[in-house]
């Protein structure tokens, strides 16, 4: 299989790793092009990918900001080979169904939305690995749910990613959840951190320090995209935590022993309910 990778970061450098690791062609391009090179001599990347050999692709992932996935999309869909599937990485999916699909069906080939469930709080292809997706969740957000033939191809294209789970769902749907679950722990994580109280507090600081600020060191271009493509969803997410941190707060400053407990309990019961 012919796969071609544009971007070259952490999670396109780990699917180009992925696919050279079992033995598949990886043709990939990046605006960084040294990136490019390293990765031709450390012989992950077989060719540059090029307006003339991406119609040779079988597999064709876009591992870009959305704004850019769309750009490279629109402006090289007539190179695409009507054989060939399209699927974007992005973390957010309203905007980019909204924009690949049109020009997917325009061009005659297949495209699919795709979020893999597995990062690194570092960016950058020095980071890649191609044990990166082994056994984690993908996402996929398809153009139609009763495509069945699509959505096997798709699951087949990224088997030598190693992913452990597929879950299929709508771009508004995955949003609106990505929005509490990925995107509020990073907000709370970089808010967290800048308390003074963060300066010199290592002597004194264990697990609970580590896991809160452990994403606070994040790629702010990345994120910045995200928290704002996404914004209606994150905001209503948002306001919930003020709201919840507001009856903590007033609850303790006011010495009520029981409504701290009753909190806490609440607390303890929908960790039991959500698992993990």
């Amino acid at each position: 299989m012919n796969v071609g990778i544009v971007g070259l970061g952490l999670i396109g450098g780990s699917f180009a790793k992925a696919f050279a690791k079992e033995g598949h062609a990886v043709f990939a391009c990046d605006r960084n092009e040294p990136v490019v090179g390293f990765a031709k001599l450390e012989g992950t990347v077989a060719q540059v990918l090029t307006e003339k050999n991406l119609k040779d692709c079988d597999l064709l992932l876009l591992c870009l900001y959305v704004d850019d996935a769309v750009n490279y999309l629109e402006d090289n869909a007539s190179h695409i080979s009507k054989d060939t599937l399209v699927m974007d990485v992005c973390g957010t999916k309203t905007k980019i169904m909204e924009k690949a699909v049109p020009v997917s069906q325009a061009h005659g080939f297949s495209f699919v939305g795709g979020h893999p469930m597995a990062g690194k709080q570092y960016s950058g292809y020095g980071h890649a690995s191609a044990d990166l997706f082994r056994n984690a969740p993908m996402v996929l957000v398809p153009p139609s749910f009763d495509d069945i033939r699509l959505l096997t191809r798709a699951k087949e294209a990224l088997s030598p990613a190693g992913f452990g789970k597929f879950t299929i769902t709508t771009a508004e749907a995955h949003d609106r959840v990505i929005a509490y679950t990925s995107q509020l722990p990073h907000v709370i994580s970089s808010a967290y951190v800048k308390s003074p109280a963060s300066k010199g507090c290592r002597p004194l600081s264990a697990g609970s320090f580590r896991d809160m600020t452990r994403v606070s060191s994040m790629n702010e271009t990345m994120w910045t995209d995200l928290f704002l493509e996404n914004r209606a969803f994150l905001t209503e997410e948002i306001d919930r935590l003020i709201g919840q941190l507001a009856a903590y707060r007033d609850a303790i400053a006011s010495g009520n022993r029981e409504a701290v407990g009753a909190l806490i309990r609440e607390g303890c019961e929908r960790k039991k309910e959500v698992g993990q």
